[in-house]
């Protein structure tokens, strides 16, 4: 008799399960090296299960960079990008050195953890992101290539705007770091 293994995926850790008469694998095959063949296949399959998510939100190819003619227009492109949902033209805007420092001391660091950062973001609410929050500056103030901007976010599923500010130091055509007010957390929801 043959027993398959069944590999089941519960949120981040993987069970095996062995069906019932399977004996603790002590399983009967026709030839000695087809049960090892057979275990081997079945932790190589269990390991990709287990692996696969994380290595392919890694190996997600960033896009090309594309540099803006001015600060401004750097901070616009972002603005828009963010209101857009776009997590390729936010992830286009960023050096790989960049910082971004968050609400409570929480700093993301070099390109590729901004990327994981703005893929958790750029999601309907219903799967945890801010998709469909528009935007709108309120008030700007700039200092050499740093622009500083107060904004309001407004949104369908939002009971109320929420008020933040930003400050944007831009180098190069690109956004090297952002200070940010931002807190997912304190959007106020309608229920």
């Amino acid at each position: 008799m043959f027993c398959d293994l069944v590999a089941r995926l519960r949120s981040d850790a993987l069970f095996l399960v062995v069906p019932s008469g399977c004996n603790n694998l002590k399983m009967n095959f026709p030839d000695p090296h087809a049960k090892i063949r057979s275990i081997a296949a079945a932790a190589v399959f269990a390991a990709a299960i287990v692996v696969m998510p994380g290595a392919m939100a890694q190996s997600t190819p960033l896009p090309a960079r594309v540099r803006q003619p001015t600060p401004a227009k750097v901070v616009a492109e972002h603005m828009a990008a963010f209101s857009a949902c776009d997590w390729k033209r936010l992830m286009a805007q960023f050096p790989d050195d960049v910082e971004f420092f968050a609400p409570n001391g929480v700093t993301v660091r070099g390109r590729r953890a901004v990327g994981e950062m703005f893929a958790k973001i750029v999601k309907p609410p219903a799967q945890g992101g801010t998709c469909g929050l528009v935007v709108t500056t309120e008030h700007t103030f700039v200092v050499g290539d740093v622009i500083n901007v107060q904004w309001r976010a407004d949104a369908p599923f939002l009971a109320e705007p929420y008020r933040g500010a930003d400050a944007y130091e831009t180098k190069d055509g690109l956004m090297a770091a952002q200070v940010t007010t931002f807190d997912a957390a304190a959007l106020k929801m309608k229920h």
